[in-house]
Formats: C-alpha cells, sequence, structure tokens
C-alpha cells in the first residue's frame, strides 16, 4: 500500500519516510546537516527547529503557528540528530512529550478516518474499518444511556504493544469489548496510543557510546549553522534548568542511600522521575501520598516533580498541600497490582515476593502495604546496627 507524500510531510514519524525521502535517509548526518541549511529554507527551518525546543523547555503542549509543510520532514530529521548530540535524557524526554502532543492535536483536528486508517497501515497495525460505525456496547451514567459505536478495531495484539506504558485502569484490556481478537477503540483513543509510538519513536537513550558520540559532534561542530543552532539550545537550557533541576537527589548505588527502605513500587517511580519520564496520574499520586507519609517535606516532593515535561511549580505545590492537610493514606499492596504499579518480581525483592516473619515459608506474613515494607526494612537497618555497634564495643573492651 501506497502512503501520500502529503501524510509524510504532515507526519514524518512513518516508515514510509525512507521510500519517499531515499535521497535524505542515504546522507550522512554532517552531509545532510550542511547541505539543508544552504538552502533557501534554511533560516525557516532553524526558527521551527529552535521553537521546538523553546516550547519544550516551557512546558507548552503545542506550538500555535506549527506548520505541516515539507519543511516538517526536514524539522523531524534534525531533531533526531540534535537529540543524540545533546545526549541528555531531561531534553529528550520533554521534546518527546511535546512533539507527540502536536501529533496528537493534529491529528484530532484533521479528524479524517481514511488517513488514520492509512497512518495504521503504514505502522503495520491489524486494523479494521466499519462503515457506517459498528455499535458495540451501551454507557449507562445514572438515567442517561449511550450507545458506543466506532469505525475501527485493533488487534489485541497490537493494543497491549501500543498500551504497554499507558496504565489508565480504562485501557486494561478486560475493560474494552472484543469481537475475534480485535478490540473496539474510538477514535481519540487510536489517536493517543499513536501518540504515544510518535513519543517513543524519539526518545532516544543517552548513549553508552561515548567514544562515537564523540567522533559525531566533532564532525558536526565544524558546521557553522549546527554549532550556531545547539549553543542556543544550551543556552535555553542553561537559563531554565535551575527551574526544575533541584537538589531531590536518589544515588541508586549507594548503600547507605533511604532508597534501600523503599519497596519496588516506589523505586520504580523515583527512578522515572530521575530520567525525567512522566508518570502516569495514579504513580503521581502513589509517590506523593508515600512520601508525606513518611513525613518529607512538601517542598522536596515538589522538587521530585521537577523533571517531568508538564512541571509547574505553583500548581505542584498547591496540590501536594492539599493532600498533606488531606492525609492521604498511599496504595496498599493490592491495589497497586490491580493498578499495574507492583514491581516486585522486576526487581526479585524478597521481602515482597517471600514475606516476613518466620524462617518457615508456610508461616511467613504477606506484606499488605508498602509503608509496612519501610518500617520492617527500617527494623531490620537498626537491628544489624545494632549487633554491628556491640560487636565493635566488645572488640574495644
Amino acid at each position: 500500500m501506497s502512503i501520500p507524500t502529503e501524510l509524510i510531510n504532515r507526519y514524518p514519524w512513518l516508515p514510509s519516510l525512507k521510500k519517499h525521502y531515499f535521497e535524505i535517509a542515504s546522507r550522512s548526518p554532517s552531509i545532510f546537516i550542511s547541505e539543508v541549511f544552504s538552502k533557501d529554507f534554511g533560516s525557516d527551518l532553524k526558527e521551527r527547529l529552535l521553537d521546538l525546543f523553546e516550547a519544550a523547555f516551557d512546558n507548552l503542549e503545542e506550538i500555535s503557528d506549527y506548520k505541516s509543510d515539507r519543511l516538517n520532514v526536514y524539522v523531524y530529521l534534525l531533531l533526531n540528530i540534535f537529540l543524540y548530540a545533546l545526549d541528555n535524557q531531561l531534553i529528550t524526554n520533554r521534546l518527546a512529550n511535546l512533539y507527540s502532543k502536536i501529533t496528537y492535536n493534529e491529528l484530532t483536528k484533521e479528524n479524517n478516518d481514511a488517513n488514520l486508517y492509512n497512518i495504521c497501515q503504514d505502522l503495520g497495525l491489524k486494523i479494521r474499518y466499519y462503515e457506517p460505525p459498528i455499535n458495540y456496547g451501551l454507557n449507562i451514567v445514572k438515567d442517561h444511556h449511550q450507545k458506543l459505536e466506532t469505525n475501527f478495531t485493533i488487534h489485541f495484539i497490537d493494543y497491549l504493544r501500543l498500551a504497554s506504558n499507558l496504565r489508565d485502569e480504562y485501557r486494561k484490556l478486560v475493560h474494552n469489548s472484543l469481537l475475534e481478537g480485535y478490540v473496539f477503540i474510538q477514535n481519540k483513543r487510536l489517536i493517543r496510543l499513536i501518540q504515544e509510538y510518535v513519543r517513543n519513536r524519539l526518545l532516544i537513550k543517552e548513549t553508552e557510546d561515548k567514544a562515537s558520540l564523540k567522533a559525531f559532534l566533532s564532525d558536526v561542530s565544524e558546521i557553522k549553522d549546527f554549532k550556531e543552532i545547539i549553543d542556543k539550545i544550551l543556552n535555553a537550557w542553561t537559563e531554565r534548568k535551575e527551574e526544575f533541576e533541584y537538589t531531590f537527589k536518589i544515588d541508586f548505588e549507594s548503600k547507605e542511600d533511604l532508597l534501600t527502605l523503599y519497596p519496588p513500587c516506589v523505586k520504580e517511580i523515583l527512578k522515572k522521575t530521575q530520567e525525567g519520564q512522566n508518570l502516569i496520574h495514579n504513580e503521581r499520586l502513589f509517590i506523593v501520598w508515600f512520601l508525606l507519609a513518611l513525613d518529607y517535606p512538601v517542598e522536596k516532593v515538589v522538587d521530585l516533580f521537577s523533571t517531568m515535561p508538564d512541571f509547574d511549580r505553583e500548581k505542584t505545590t498547591y496540590q501536594v498541600n492539599f493532600a498533606k492537610k488531606k492525609k492521604y493514606i498511599p496504595y496498599k499492596c493490592l491495589t497497586l497490582k490491580s493498578l499495574n504499579l507492583c514491581f516486585a518480581a522486576n526487581y526479585k525483592d524478597k521481602l515482597c515476593l517471600e514475606g516476613y516473619g518466620s524462617v518457615e515459608p508456610s508461616e511467613r506474613k504477606k506484606l499488605a502495604h508498602p509503608l509496612s515494607y519501610t518500617r520492617i526494612k527500617q527494623y531490620r537497618a537498626s537491628k544489624e546496627e545494632y549487633y554491628k555497634n556491640r560487636e565493635v564495643d566488645e572488640v574495644n573492651e
């Protein structure tokens, strides 16, 4: 199936980009950068690229004058190159978050079923289209009855793959209607899955091959336009990073760190915040309630969210203070499991998996709450410290 070039221009993250723009894909990054900025539209490209970074640093979710013309292809390719060159996970997460939201807004405004179907086909998704829309259920809220209908169904394997990082309760497969292995999905929810695909396409991990990165930077830094843009990006980042880089740091390697007292569910969320990943609603609620239950200062809890792409200090401070006033209790283990927020198996945590209280496995008690995990770990740590100090005293005597 052939995808129209116009669709590639609007959505250059599509796999067919390589077919339509083969002459670009075959060039080395340094040659591509040199050639593209020497063209008549070079200055326009610089402006669009810098606008994206500025908007991401300002926590915006859209760009009012965003254009979907042929230059959009060059912008997308340059964006990938600059994210690799910057090698900064916080910046990458912010750009991926913004760009994917722009994609969501564009697809929603377009409201074109044919384009949406073609996009899904190009992504290799098993999708079915129905015209007229197919009725698949009834939504009842009090006395109001609403028929559920859609033009699309998606194979459950593709659905699970795209929704794997979206842990909202309503996205679980068990809460969605299926027919012959296909999930009924409304347009906006399908577009949300595509948004997640786009976000993941841009999530370039910080490279471990620093030698190759150094060689690449040495090569492209000779290009005047590249150096000018990356300097502007870094200056903008330096000016703004103070707004969201604070002292709430967790040392994941140190045995002395408080992290050793935290259960896997908490460690996983803290790990995400360090990487600047966005947290879903339930993750945010849980980590706030958990830390407040341990009497963490409000400002420290707020600082934890400072790396989030959508961070707003004033709004976050208000919400954390509100939670502190209400004295919410963190989710219990059973709830965390139902929300897919339990990571005991991933971390192979013995206390979570095997329980506590007795040497005999059959008599061990199972953890019911993450705060109990911290209490038990704290008790064990203080007990070890007590015996260690006693041994030292006996040696000195």
